[in-house]
């Protein structure tokens, strides 16, 4: 008797920027037969994450089953999500990503962080944290342009809300299987931010690639591979009859 497969929509919550136009490199890394939905955030208003969450919430998929995954800045939208039990999700994947501050020494600057000309800032320094040795021409066009569409008082809002998080326990009181995709080379979020997610979810698929922060843009079809592998875990093999 052969076993058939449904494919799961995969929901994408974007990074800092918001837009949702950098997942492009992913997208067409991924099988075709794979429902994609790319969610973004508003890029001229300040929402925090509580606020974010609600947004997600209203716009994931009620009529078919879904893996959700948070890229950097969405984790903790994504695990605050789950954790929530929505019906029809599947799984949950981290890329790159945390669920506290990952950067714990940056919390007291956080006042200084609505200072910051966020607007006028050299793009080299970003692109060194982002992308690093990965960095192309390509690569660097479509990070300024997302990160360009975005007012730059969105942005220092997404930051103080980063250092302000901690969504641990939202992550403890998840249920569905986790993966986390961990970039060899990110110089943003440290691998301590993945070591605290298998800490509070132990059986979590913790998953290492070669690459920068920016991992599903710079390496696309390993990122892929590793979410089909994922997806490939939590579909429920039917048999002939359509029975479970």
């Amino acid at each position: 008797m052969i076993a058939l497969t449904v494919s799961p929509t995969l929901v994408l919550l974007p990074g800092m920027d918001g837009t949702g136009t950098l997942f492009d490199p992913l997208r067409q890394a991924l099988d075709p037969s794979l429902p994609v939905q790319v969610l973004d955030y508003p890029a001229d208003q300040v929402l925090d994450y509580c606020a974010l969450v609600e947004r997600v919430w209203q716009q994931l998929p009620t009529d078919r089953p879904f893996v959700l995954l948070g890229e950097s800045f969405s984790g903790p939208v994504a695990v605050s999500i789950a954790a929530r039990r929505p019906a029809g999700l599947l799984g949950l994947v981290l890329c790159c990503s945390f669920v506290r501050n990952p950067r714990p020494a940056l919390a007291p600057l956080a006042p200084l962080l609505g200072l910051l000309p966020m607007g006028r800032l050299p793009f080299w320094p970003m692109d060194a944290l982002l992308l690093g040795g990965f960095s192309t021409p390509s690569l660097r066009q479509a990070l300024a342009a997302a990160i360009a569409q975005v007012a730059p008082r969105v942005l220092q809002a997404r930051l103080q809300a980063v250092i302000a998080v901690d969504a641990s326990r939202a992550l403890r009181e998840t249920s569905v299987p986790v993966s986390y995709l961990r970039a060899s080379r990110d110089r943003l979020v440290p691998a301590s931010a993945a070591a605290l997610v298998r800490q509070l979810r132990p059986d979590a698929r913790l998953v290492d690639i070669d690459g920068p922060h920016c991992l599903l843009q710079a390496a696309p079809r390993e990122a892929a591979a590793q979410l089909h592998a994922f997806i490939q875990t939590l579909i429920p093999a039917c048999n002939g009859t359509g029975e479970h």
